[in-house]
């Protein structure tokens, strides 16, 4: 069963989608982009500022669903700019320290509210 994910330490969902949702097993988290919950958006920050961000949001939505990001079993990363790839790796790092989930970082044409990164997972329960 479909259980839907919120809270209030990311920010909300600006469309019709969820933060988060979660079965018994399985959490898969909305891409996080660098937008805070008190809805400043750092898409003037370099890249490594906006990754940081968007993972501070990723974890506040997992935490929400009662994971963690060791339990992350799969990061999408979307950049728009693939140039900005190493440090938006040197910033990622951090977050995920010791066994790293699967990752995949794709280079795209553009992103919401022309931030630089947005940052999607798939974490276990």
């Amino acid at each position: 069963m479909k259980r839907v994910i919120q809270t209030d330490r990311a920010p909300a969902a600006v469309g019709a989608y969820s933060q988060a949702t979660a079965t018994e097993d399985l959490v898969f988290t909305a891409g996080q982009i660098p937008l805070t919950a008190n809805g400043d958006l750092l898409d003037d920050a370099d890249v490594d500022v906006q990754t940081e961000q968007a993972l501070e949001n990723l974890v506040a939505v997992l935490d929400a669903a009662d994971a963690s990001p060791e339990d992350v079993l799969k990061v999408t990363v979307y950049l728009d700019d693939i140039e900005d790839f190493e440090a938006m790796n040197t910033a990622y790092e951090g977050f995920f320290e010791t066994d790293p989930p699967a990752r995949s970082a794709v280079g795209v044409d553009a992103l919401p509210k022309g931030v630089a990164v947005e940052i999607e997972a798939v974490a276990s329960v």
